[in-house]
């Protein structure tokens, strides 16, 4: 009975750990998760997951939150306004010489809600 037990607990244990390697493996959460750790002042926009945020450009300054970023539907802007905090736009969008590290080029991006 108790190596059963020890059985089962030793594959779930075997499972949890693959599982867990394989998230941060795969998925940029390993990396969003140290960075939200690392400085208060960082955030995961709401439309986005710490699962999926991907930053792009990050400030070369003595922070290191991000820019920019993207996920699998956005693109993403930081803009130092407590009011706005970020910009997004769709990914597919029509804006015309589109740059996703130059928001002057964005056309139509909605105003992500401070936190």
């Amino acid at each position: 009975m108790k190596s059963a037990l020890r059985r089962t607990l030793g594959i779930f244990a075997t499972a949890l750990i693959v599982g867990t390697t394989a998230i941060c493996l795969t998925t940029p959460f390993a990396s969003n998760a140290a960075m939200l750790l690392m400085d208060r002042s960082n955030f995961i926009p709401a439309q986005s997951s710490i699962f999926s945020f991907e930053p792009y450009v990050i400030n070369e300054g003595s922070s290191n939150y991000w820019l920019y970023g993207q996920d699998r539907n956005y693109y993403y802007h930081f803009t130092y306004r407590a009011d706005v905090p970020y910009l997004y736009i769709t990914r597919k969008n029509a804006c015309a010489g589109f740059d996703r590290a130059d928001v002057r080029t964005w056309c139509g991006a909605g105003r992500g809600s401070p936190r």
